[in-house]
This record gives C-alpha cells, sequence and structure tokens, in this order.
C-alpha cells in the first residue's frame, strides 16, 4: 500500500507541478503528516524531490525526472484515457484513478496534451440522462465487492448471505467462476454443486473466503456462459407482466424484475414494459413498492391481488385509531 502511495505521490508532481503537502493529502486521502514521511522517504530512496519555501512554496521534482512509455499509439493512449474517466468496475475505481496517473506520466510529453483534451471531449455512462433522470447507483454491503472478487480470482469457495426481494436471507455456499458487470450491475458466476447460478451482488448482505479451493474449470469463456445462461434464464416459465410505470421510477422497477422483455416511452412521461417476475407473489411485491408510480395493466390475476391488497389496506385505515390501542 505505501509503495503505490510513493508511487502516485511522484506521478502527481510529475504532472501537477510544486504541489503543497494539504494538497498532495487531499489528492492521496492521507493525512498531511503520512505526506511528509512519504517525501522523507522519498528523498532517502533518490527520488530528487526538494521543498520550496514561501508563500508558494511546495514541494517539486528536479526537471526531466521521468520515465516514458513507447509503443502506443495514440488511439490506444484515448481508449485508456477515456476508460478512466468511468467508475471503475468491480470496486477497483480508486485502483483504475491510480493506474490511470501512471500511464498519462509515462506518456511522451508530445502526446500528452492533444490526448487529454481528446480524452475530455468524450464521456462515457453520464450520471443523469437529458430528461435529468439520475442514473441509480448499485449499493452493495460493505466489503462484498472486495470479498466475492478476491475469491474469484484466488479460485477460494465462498460463503454468504443472499436475500432475494421479499424473501427471508439464506446462507450460500459456491464456487465461484467469474464476475460479470452488465448496466452498472454487478453478477457473480458460480456452480452449486453441479448447477449453474447467477448472483446479484446488491443482494449479497455479507461474503467470506473459505479456504477450500473452488471445484471449477480451468478455463473458463465468461462471455459464452453469460449468453447461455441469458438464453436458459429467458426459457424459464415465469409471471409475465405487462406495466405503466412513471419515467423517475422506472429503474425501481427494473431492478427486481427478473427479465425485461420491452421497454417503450409514452408521451406522459410514464414508460410502458414487458417483464417477467418469478411468480404472482414476486410481481405483487415489486409493483406494490412503487405505491401509485405503477399501474399493472396485466394479467389480470396481477391486477386483481393488488386491488385486493389496497382494499385491505384502505379498510385498516377507514376507522380512526383506538386510543387503547396507540
Amino acid at each position: 500500500m505505501r509503495a503505490d502511495r510513493l508511487v502516485s505521490l511522484v506521478l502527481l508532481l510529475r504532472q501537477r507541478g510544486r504541489m503543497t503537502a494539504d494538497q498532495l493529502a487531499g489528492a492521496l486521502e492521507v493525512s498531511t503528516r503520512t505526506v511528509l514521511r512519504d517525501i522523507d522517504a522519498l528523498s532517502v530512496a533518490g527520488v530528487p524531490v526538494y521543498a520550496e519555501r514561501g508563500r508558494h512554496g511546495g514541494f517539486a521534482l528536479l526537471p526531466g525526472f521521468r520515465t516514458e512509455l513507447t509503443g502506443l499509439n495514440d488511439d490506444e493512449a484515448l481508449a485508456l484515457l477515456t476508460a478512466g474517466r468511468g467508475d471503475g468496475a468491480f470496486g477497483l475505481g480508486g485502483q483504475l484513478v491510480s493506474a490511470m496517473r501512471k500511464v498519462v506520466d509515462a506518456l511522451p510529453e508530445a502526446q500528452r496534451p492533444s490526448l487529454d483534451d481528446a480524452s475530455s471531449r468524450l464521456l462515457i455512462e453520464p450520471e443523469r440522462d437529458l430528461l435529468s433522470r439520475r442514473r441509480a447507483p448499485e449499493e452493495l454491503a460493505d466489503g462484498v465487492m472486495t470479498v466475492v472478487r478476491r475469491a474469484v480470482l484466488a479460485g477460494r469457495r465462498l460463503r454468504f448471505r443472499h436475500a432475494r426481494p421479499g424473501e427471508e436471507p439464506k446462507v450460500h455456499a459456491v464456487d465461484p467462476v467469474g464476475l460479470v458487470t452488465v448496466r452498472g450491475r454487478s453478477y457473480l458466476l458460480a456452480l452449486k454443486g453441479d448447477e449453474d447460478r447467477t448472483y446479484r451482488l446488491s443482494r449479497m448482505l455479507s461474503a467470506e473466503v473459505l479456504a477450500d479451493p473452488a471445484q471449477r474449470p480451468r478455463q473458463t469463456d465468461l462471455e459464452r456462459i453469460w449468453a447461455e445462461r441469458g438464453a436458459a434464464f429467458l426459457s424459464e416459465s415465469r409471471l409475465a407482466v405487462t406495466v405503466r410505470v412513471r419515467g423517475d421510477r422506472r429503474d425501481e422497477l427494473l431492478d427486481h424484475a427478473r427479465v425485461v422483455r420491452s421497454a417503450e416511452d409514452e408521451t406522459d412521461g410514464w414508460v410502458r414494459l414487458e417483464v417477467d417476475f418469478e411468480d404472482l407473489r414476486h410481481a405483487v411485491w415489486a409493483v406494490w413498492q412503487l405505491d401509485t408510480g405503477a399501474e399493472a395493466l396485466a394479467p389480470e390475476s396481477l391486477r386483481s391481488a393488488l386491488r385486493a391488497r389496497a382494499v385491505a389496506v384502505a379498510e385498516r385505515h377507514a376507522e380512526a385509531v383506538d386510543p387503547r390501542r396507540s
């Protein structure tokens, strides 16, 4: 960890020039005291970093201290820099920023200004769309991504608590095969015994790496596996639902749908969706969460179940509360 921070400190000084200890501390997310210790360590190691006193002082490197990355053409460098402006998949956003800082520093000096301008003109997945709707971020329990990623890469079995919508949490022990991220959602592909399993990481409440090695194929083709599981998923018998959803609540429903078969924008700011749910109970639970922000159109069994629930809730609240019950 400290070695990586020392490299990042040198690269910051290379790219930004003179910086104060407070500025370095902010960029590296450490204390000023830690920065000063790191500066001393670099000096002892022979890195030509020096301090300038005064109002506009700070720390800087002697001119010419750098290495260059050769063999990288403009399009290759642009691809890397553009990727570096994204969020970073699998919980590696911070590492992506650090890696891109190293790439920029290693590029030939004549190449850097034009590439920086070019990459600033390409934007990947902004937080909001043209209708100012926010892209709903995936919320993961603390540490889950790190633990799952470690199990996948180390080839160890994984145990975790997982809660599907409307159900009690269950404990699973699996052999992890790989991680897939699609449209901001992360999935674990795993084997449970002889069965293929797919789990949403946002539904994991906790996770731990086990000591036992994972029983899985030595070679894997995640692209093929993902396509096969997607095809199998679509072919399974599930409850097909047609529903109208207010545009700003669309993602809330899609978070709980098993399959999205079609989506069509309507003129009043609503969206008509054809989606699949596990069963009637799952569909009632998902649509009910959106209160008046959604209307189930089909099947009639879903409309009837929602209507019956609404009537029961209305009757429950129709009379004033007896003070003796409060």
